[in-house]
């Protein structure tokens, strides 16, 4: 999309002109960096940094301070790509008022250009709500990570005809309710598709198929720094864990032997204001 800040106009106009979206999330400074200078379309600051940045089993125990505060350090760090934020679990669930404020605070605090949120034709009041007061909303169907509990695990959703039309109904409840884009989770390919030529928005895929507008995927997942679990939809581009542990033991070893650091690291001062210190320690 060029050089300019990607906008929600943009990612429309990218579906209807039949061209493929990206999207890929990012939880700090650094990654938002290499993220956008990447060229990704959009970058997703997901409850996923519950796991992979602060080591939770599941998204569940991720807070609003946790996600502004990872917010902030994305937008300090992107300058091109459209920032999209997650409404953490009970962030949204409870209160209409209450979910207006904390989509706010990802949108003032964070620095977000919208915020994502879970759930189907259930939550369509509130997405109303926030669309009405300026904050575009980014929908979330088929298995929806903040209801694992209930859904009994990690599970393809959308398998059955009822199952699938029910996903169907609540994408097009969640487009009716103002959402600029959807994302459809571990969802059958041929189901995602259909969804997909339903709707009028962009679809984002994550374990849906080749038949979605866009694609997201998890930065560590698809660069190998997250060990403790590979899903079978993320494509390693990358294994960078080995690269990074390989180097670190260079490190300890070249530190443990006294090959590191060399002159060429270290700093030097005049002889004179040497011959000074070393006179006055001496008196």
């Amino acid at each position: 999309m060029g050089k300019k800040k990607v906008s929600v106009l943009d990612i429309q106009k990218r579906k209807d002109q039949g061209k493929r979206l990206t999207m890929v999330t990012a939880y700090d400074l650094s990654s938002a960096r290499l993220v956008d200078g990447a060229g990704i379309d959009m970058i997703l600051v997901g409850d996923s940094l519950g796991m992979v940045m602060l080591g939770y089993r599941t998204t569940v125990p991720v807070t609003m301070d946790d996600m502004v505060h990872h917010a902030k350090a994305v937008a300090r760090g992107a300058k091109r790509s459209f920032l999209v934020g997650d409404l953490p679990f009970m962030a949204y669930q409870a209160d209409r008022a209450e979910a207006l404020r904390n989509a706010g605070r990802l949108m003032k605090e964070g620095r977000m250009d919208a915020v994502k949120l879970e759930g189907g034709g259930q939550d369509t009041t509130t997405i109303r709500a926030m669309v009405a007061a300026g904050i575009p909303v980014m929908g979330h169907v088929g298995l929806t990570p903040q209801s694992i509990s209930q859904l009994g695990g990690y599970r393809i959703q959308g398998r059955t005809s009822e199952s699938a039309r029910r996903l169907l109904d609540d994408a097009l409840a969640l487009e009716a309710a103002g959402c600029f884009a959807i994302v459809l989770e571990l969802v059958p390919a041929p189901v995602a598709q259909i969804v997909s030529e339903r709707l009028e928005v962009p679809t984002i895929g994550i374990g849906a198929g080749t038949g979605c507008d866009g694609q997201v995927l998890v930065y560590h997942d698809m660069l190998g720094l997250f060990e403790d679990f590979q899903p079978r939809f993320v494509k390693r581009f990358a294994e960078l864990g080995p690269v990074i542990t390989e180097a670190l033991s260079t490190y300890r070893q070249e530190v443990e032997t006294g090959q590191f650091p060399t002159a060429e690291h270290s700093f030097e001062m005049p002889e004179e204001e040497l011959a000074a210190f070393r006179e006055s320690i001496e008196d």
